[in-house]
């Protein structure tokens, strides 16, 4: 009986390995399996262990899991012509995996790219104030855009949130002074408003005391002891006819008697 040559079990025994590690495939919980069998797609496999034909399968890996992509700062000419410099950060995840592999041919790369055309395009056509003010607003104009450009390609965009906005020196220094002149007006609002209510207040007290004589004597001997309490000090204070009238009408029965 012929002997196999040693090199011939080894030859063997490696050619087994091959093709026992390239028809088992192990895919995670997260990922799914694009196989393609002569070139034609079959359905998805994963997770779990997947087996496939060496040489005639081709398996390509798709994770499930959302990605965060950070979008790069781009120059932006809001509405009202002011360059600001914005970026954001765009969250989405596969939820078609054959038809990223199939439609489109780097569905990371084409998601970046249509996250920063659609980020100029809307941003461009809003105030800088607007910006500034309903991130909110724009946020969700911008997910609700990009998910739609997108869901051919299998893709789904959860949410898309704009991170910074850097502005123009010259124009910070002008958001500074439109806010301190705000301040300053909104100061003088209430000032001019408390003078407007104790002014009222004041015409209010007036009108008591003009009808009740006896209230202003008890606000004058008031007056009095608030400054009886004060430093030892000589203080000239005029004495108001009408406190001495009692006592003047007094004296005039006393003389008739």
């Amino acid at each position: 009986m012929p002997q196999i040559p040693f090199a011939g079990i080894i030859f063997v025994v490696l050619l087994i390995g091959y093709f026992f590690t390239s028809a088992v495939k192990i895919l995670k919980e997260y990922e799914r399996g694009v196989v393609f069998r002569l070139g034609r797609l079959i359905p998805v496999r994963g997770p779990g262990l997947v087996l496939i034909w060496p040489i005639l399968d081709k398996l390509v890996k798709i994770s499930l899991r959302t990605i965060t992509m950070d979008v790069p700062a781009q120059d932006i000419i809001t509405r009202d012509n002011i360059s600001v410099k914005v970026n954001a950060v765009v969250y989405f995840k596969v939820v078609a995996p054959e038809k990223a592999v199939t439609e489109i041919e780097d569905f990371y790369m084409a998601t970046s790219q249509i996250s920063q055309t659609t980020l100029r395009s809307v941003l461009g056509q809003s105030q800088l104030d607007d910006l500034l003010a309903k991130r909110d607003e724009l946020n969700s104009q911008l997910q609700k855009i990009i998910d739609e450009q997108t869901e051919p390609w299998g893709i789904k965009v959860s949410t898309v949130e704009v991170k910074n906005v850097d502005l123009p020196q010259e124009m910070q220094r002008a958001i500074a002074k439109q806010a301190e002149a705000e301040r300053e007006r909104r100061a003088k609002v209430i000032h001019a408003d408390g003078e407007f209510q104790a002014s009222q207040k004041l015409a209010d007290a007036a009108q008591i005391m003009a009808t009740q004589p006896m209230a202003m004597q008890l606000r004058f001997l008031g007056t009095l002891a608030e400054i009886s309490t004060e430093k030892n000090s000589t203080i000239i204070f005029p004495v108001p006819i009408d406190l001495l009238e009692p006592f003047l009408k007094k004296l005039k029965k006393d003389a008739g008697d």
